[in-house]
């Protein structure tokens, strides 16, 4: 029974191997999106990806996501309960990332992910007072799904990030504690894989 067992594992990782020397291990995704950050007061930006990444076996890649965003984080309430208005800010992040694909057909190649890492989020200046909170760092994660079409990357990604917390004064000079910018966002995104598919024969 040992024998058979072996002989499976064996196979399995020999097929693997001859499917793999098939396979361009490296590639790069670039991409450019939309982010939908959380909180009535946010207000929706641009962002720009980096993502090189090496399949470690055919269906799995693991990578490292370089994402830059622009946009306007929620800024907290006033002290009559109104949400306030922030400045539009530059916000990056650093995950590891992995990816999942469906199917072994580089044409149309659907795929789920995951990634974990650092969030670096811009200070938040209020419109309506004259705070600035100082910008910072939190850990945290991303799910995502998408299709691969070839060379074209689409995808849509939940960032979950925790959010800040910080004492401001609103328009009429009142201070308002447990004021909190919600930091997690959406990112829509299409971009071009680099490498990476089939090789030539």
């Amino acid at each position: 029974m040992k024998k058979i067992y072996f002989l499976l594992l064996a196979g399995t990782i020999l097929s693997m191997s001859a499917f793999a020397q098939d396979l361009k291990p490296f590639k790069c995704d670039v991409s450019l999106g939309y982010a939908i950050p959380s909180g009535s007061g946010s207000k929706g930006g641009m962002l720009f990806v980096i993502e090189p990444k090496y399949a470690v076996v055919p269906q799995i890649s693991v990578g490292l996501r370089m994402e830059g965003t622009i946009m306007a984080r929620f800024g907290g309430y006033d002290a009559d309960g109104y949400p306030m208005d922030a400045s539009v800010k530059f916000s990056s992040s650093y995950l590891a990332t992995g990816d999942y694909y469906l199917t072994n057909n580089y044409k149309v190649h659907p795929f789920v992910g995951a990634g974990a890492g650092v969030f670096l989020l811009a200070g938040i200046e209020s419109n309506q007072s004259s705070d600035n909170v100082s910008s910072g760092s939190k850990f945290g994660g991303m799910i995502r799904g998408g299709i691969e079409l070839s060379h074209f990357r689409l995808g849509i990604e939940y960032n979950l990030v925790p959010k800040t917390t910080f004492v401001g004064v609103d328009q009429d000079g009142n201070t308002v504690t447990g004021m909190s910018s919600k930091n997690s966002y959406i990112g829509i995104k299409i971009g071009a894989c680099f490498g990476g598919g089939p090789r030539s024969r």
